[in-house]
């Protein structure tokens, strides 16, 4: 369950990624001390805003996963530098231990969207028969196949309109043979707008 909270009145977007098994490991060579920390393993694949994991890197230890395989706490949204670094906005390695030497950069593979179509409703409830919201590819979800994201955006235009408060939503992709998979469900909240 992903719950989401509109604004009325402001644009609200989304971007994710489908991710499946098996893990994709890229050797590391660098990892620096610094805020961000910055990770050097050439070809990587990542781009902003996929997720990461550091495994068995030697020296800093602090920056590897917990668990093994690693957990979804263990994964970061990391930031493309180049083809071969990436960034880790959200860690601070500069009191770490100096890395030596080995470690992978580990990412989920992603699944490719380029023969999908995506849907998305919004629902009073589950059992309603009026949509609130209907959404589709080139009207208001993007699929991207190079980057491997879904992109679901409600303009400001849209949600002003909006005169419902709660509601009930999920997203799926539909395969060329009609193979249906949700890949976000949950509640809607719409706040009312103030300033207007």
């Amino acid at each position: 369950m992903t719950d989401i909270i509109i604004r009325r009145g402001e644009t609200w977007s989304r971007t994710l990624r489908w991710e499946s098994a098996p893990f994709i490991y890229t050797p590391i060579t660098a990892i620096t001390k610094a805020a961000p920390m910055v990770v050097t393993a050439s070809g990587h694949g990542l781009v902003t805003g996929w997720r990461a994991a550091i495994l068995s890197a030697g020296g800093m230890r602090q920056a590897n996963a917990k668990s093994s395989p690693p957990r979804a706490s263990d994964f970061h949204k990391v930031t493309f530098v180049g083809s071969t670094q990436v960034n880790f906005n959200d860690i601070d390695s500069s009191n770490y231990t100096t890395y030596t030497s080995g470690g992978y950069l580990a990412s989920y593979t992603p699944v490719s969207i380029a023969s999908f179509t995506a849907r998305m409703q919004i629902r009073a409830t589950v059992d309603a028969t009026a949509t609130l919201v209907s959404l589709t590819d080139g009207a208001g979800i993007t699929l991207d196949d190079v980057n491997h994201t879904i992109t679901v955006i409600l303009s400001a235009t849209a949600t002003a309109a909006y005169s419902f408060t709660e509601g009930v939503y999920d997203l799926e992709l539909v395969s060329a043979g009609g193979v249906v998979t949700r890949l976000l469900e949950g509640n809607v909240t719409v706040l009312l707008e103030v300033t207007r």
